[in-house]
């Protein structure tokens, strides 16, 4: 079973990875944002990609405790939107994530600004947080970037704690970074409490230089999990805030006619099981050209030819590992 295939716009949601913090790994962020990066900018930036995607027919948001004010920011364009325009957002789905706790302190120098922590004293701690500014807009609450070596893919009382949320309503699911992303996923399928499959939203990074996961993914759609693809465009790898775009890859996007990030996000709409694909834009600019993906259709052998750049999964999470926060 399929979990709601929806066309065009609808089916890009809209991350605030990148914009409710002020240092990242992204590409072009010191373009993309001009030196304005205090809370006050960022809460303005996020303001004007919220309004963006809402009007470009984006429904799905994605935050994070670890993403600096992004839960803070949403909550307050939420409570904003509805002033000016109140029957407004009131159809907007939210998906947060617990495990990370951001520790930055608004610092570009900052030597750490993330800590993963997947203990069930964690959790209850975050999602009384999260729960406090997003209350009953909360509908998706994944654990941030599960693996099998945290020990959370076989935590019983974390377990029975995520069961507690499911129960009061809101979808439970894990998001997946690193090179065994596919072994995460299958092992997620395998958790039942009480008779259910507990984990039943999957969002992972799937993208031209690192299609792995797909087979993976294909399987939890298949057993009624909701797919959303993370990372579309790599970090800005494929796009052309990156100084140094792909070279193949962007003589193909030149050949189809298109921007780097429109082929790269056309490919993960491709993917049948993908139920949302995020959009991770620091501007209203790159909103409109990653929505402007679900206008384009790729033939197969584009697709073919696109996805036989991919990088080894080792590669680019190695490569990855090393981008630093700017």
């Amino acid at each position: 079973m399929r979990d709601g295939a929806t066309d065009g716009a609808a089916r890009v949601g809209i991350g605030l990875a990148a914009v409710g913090r002020p240092a990242y790994i992204n590409a072009g962020r010191a373009r993309d944002f001009n030196g304005e990066r205090d809370v006050h900018a960022l809460r303005h930036r996020t303001w004007l990609v919220l309004d963006a995607a809402y009007e470009a027919g984006i429904r799905y948001v994605d935050v994070a405790r670890s993403y600096g004010g992004a839960e803070e920011f949403l909550a307050a364009w939420l409570s904003d939107r509805g002033t000016r325009r109140p029957p407004e957002a009131e159809d907007v789905e939210i998906g947060s994530k617990w495990g990370y706790r951001y520790v930055g302190d608004w610092r570009m120098d900052a030597a750490v600004h993330e800590v993963k922590d997947h203990s069930l004293a964690a959790f209850t701690e975050q999602v009384t947080q999260s729960k406090g500014l997003l209350g009953q807009r909360l509908s998706v609450y994944h654990v941030h970037s599960a693996t099998l070596d945290t020990g959370v893919m076989h935590d019983r009382l974390v377990h029975r704690a995520l069961a507690g949320l499911r129960a009061d309503g809101v979808r439970v699911g894990i998001s997946t970074s690193g090179p065994r992303q596919c072994d995460t996923i299958r092992r997620a399928l395998e958790i039942v409490v009480d008779g259910e499959l507990l984990f039943t939203s999957v969002q992972s990074t799937w993208n031209l230089l690192e299609p792995s996961a797909g087979d993976a993914l294909a399987e939890a759609a298949d057993a009624g999990c909701r797919v959303i693809v993370k990372e579309a465009v790599a970090n800005g790898r494929l796009t052309a805030s990156d100084p140094h775009p792909h070279r193949e890859l962007q003589t193909l996007a030149d050949r189809v006619g298109v921007p780097l990030d429109r082929l790269a996000t056309a490919a993960a709409l491709a993917q049948p099981w993908a139920w949302r694909v995020l959009s991770g834009a620091a501007n209203p600019e790159q909103v409109l050209s990653n929505v402007a993906a679900s206008g384009l259709r790729l033939d197969a052998g584009t697709l073919d030819e696109a996805l036989s750049y991919a990088d080894k999964p080792e590669d680019y999470w190695t490569a990855r590992s090393h981008r630093a926060w700017a």
